[in-house]
């Protein structure tokens, strides 16, 4: 009995692990996007991208201070002699540089290096320069949980400190259209409170409730949506059975939209602290897919992250229903 729990808990780690797998062979299958690559200064940025153009995602240019990204890719030996390289002064001056290069058309994505993310994010939303559509610009993480089924979506826990209802309607339509864009169908989207029932005491419960009729009215689309739900009840089936929550999201979410940036970055780190997930990080909203990654993500992490911008950067290609610019 030992050996065959064990051999259940093996297969179910291999599922888990190939989650990311899956999103990087599907988006091989797509030709290689121009990404600007901004200020990959550090051995886990740049690898990241000249990685992510060895198996053919994209293809890097390479926005820098020549000589810092020449020393490092000496120093840790990664070539780069065959990629463009757009020499500018520093970290603000390339997501500048980047923005422009976008603008111009130089590019179908953007993926942040070294720099701090308010500096990327300076440049694209800046009035007049930057990157800004009609929808509102959001983070979702796509995490891989080992011990959950399913790709998890985390939104948003990077860019909106404390969204308003109709913020939070672009939210989960840009996590909507993430999670239909990289092939993984139409999610189930739990609207997260601390409480599944409505309650004027905790207004997240309230735009919650109001996001589902927003979806039932449609203005929100390629969802089933349900919420407010607590997290044990959005992703344990046995949890959503005691409280007797019946509805097709309880107990097997995909997407988790949280109140707030402050409880996301909370969850997410939880649980790549605790339950030792992956997570992949995009920005959507822009006028290009921002590949948008901690300093401290692994290479595996930032693979991922591009390919889910390859996939959605393709499927907008191919779709009129894009964000206005």
């Amino acid at each position: 009995m030992k050996a065959v729990a064990a051999g259940a808990a093996e297969a179910k780690a291999d599922e888990a692990g190939s989650k990311y797998d899956r999103l990087i062979a599907a988006a091989q299958r797509v030709a290689a996007m121009k990404a600007l690559v901004v200020h990959p200064c550090d051995e886990t940025s740049l690898r990241g991208a000249i990685e992510a153009a060895d198996i053919g995602l994209i293809t890097p240019i390479l926005v820098a201070p020549a000589l810092k990204i020449q020393a490092v890719a000496r120093e840790h030996d990664v070539d780069i002699g065959k990629f463009e390289l757009v020499d500018v002064p520093h970290s603000d001056a390339a997501a500048a540089k980047a923005v422009e290069l976008i603008r111009a058309g130089r590019g179908e994505l953007l993926m942040k290096g070294s720099l701090h993310t308010d500096e990327l994010m300076r440049a694209v939303t800046a009035s007049g320069t930057g990157l800004r559509t009609a929808r509102r610009i959001s983070h979702i993480f796509v995490m891989d949980v080992p011990t959950y089924a399913e790709t998890l979506f985390i939104t948003d826990a990077a860019v909106n400190i404390f969204p308003d209802l109709d913020a939070k309607r672009d939210i989960v339509q840009n996590a909507i259209d993430l999670f239909t864009a990289v092939g993984l169908g139409k999610p189930r989207v739990a609207i997260l409170s601390a409480v599944e029932t409505v309650t004027a005491k905790i207004p997240s419960t309230i735009d919650a409730a109001a996001l589902c009729k927003m979806a039932d009215r449609g203005q929100i689309t390629g969802g089933v949506l349900d919420g407010p739900l607590a997290f044990d009840n959005a992703i344990d089936p046995g949890a959503a059975r005691i409280k007797g929550i019946q509805s097709p999201v309880a107990g097997r979410a995909q997407i988790l939209v949280v109140p707030d940036l402050e409880a996301g970055n909370m969850l997410a780190k939880n649980l790549v602290y605790l339950s030792k997930a992956d997570s992949a990080g995009l920005v959507l909203g822009a006028r290009v897919p921002i590949v948008l990654t901690s300093r401290a993500d692994s290479v595996r992490s930032r693979m991922a992250s591009c390919a889910a911008a390859v996939l959605y950067a393709a499927a907008r290609r191919s779709s009129a229903t894009v964000p206005a610019a």
